[in-house]
């Protein structure tokens, strides 16, 4: 909710931006200033807001398990957010970290790693 509160904000003020500047100055400039607006309220966004407002006010965001691979976990540090998946492949837990705006993502993988998952049943020897 607070995602959408925030874009709506942001095409606001452009549109105030761009019929204020463009009604007493010049239509061009106004389209420049709410284009200014656009911008750094999308790079305020995706390098500040996205993980601030998912993990503290119920924001919106999505992260896709990549193929072959098979989600265990997810966790908070600090506002970044790190993900535990296991590739049955490679036999290795590989830890993702989700920063702000994509930088400086860390990673993780522990080899051999043999997580309790559900295995087929032996018989037993008698």
């Amino acid at each position: 909710m607070i995602t959408y509160l925030y874009w709506i904000t942001v095409i606001a003020v452009a549109i105030f931006v761009f019929w204020g500047i463009g009604r007493y100055f010049k239509w061009k400039a106004g389209a420049v200033g709410a284009l200014t607006i656009l911008i750094i309220g999308w790079g305020m966004y995706f390098f500040h807001y996205e993980q601030h407002f998912v993990k503290n006010f119920g924001g919106v965001m999505s992260i896709e398990v990549p193929k072959g691979q098979m989600h265990m976990a997810a966790t908070w540090k600090d506002d970044n957010l790190w993900i535990e998946n296991y590739d049955p492949a490679t036999n290795s837990c590989i830890f993702s970290e989700y920063s702000k705006g994509s930088l400086l993502e860390g990673r993780v993988t522990i080899k051999n790693c043999n997580p309790l998952m559900p295995k087929a049943e032996v018989p037993a020897a008698e």
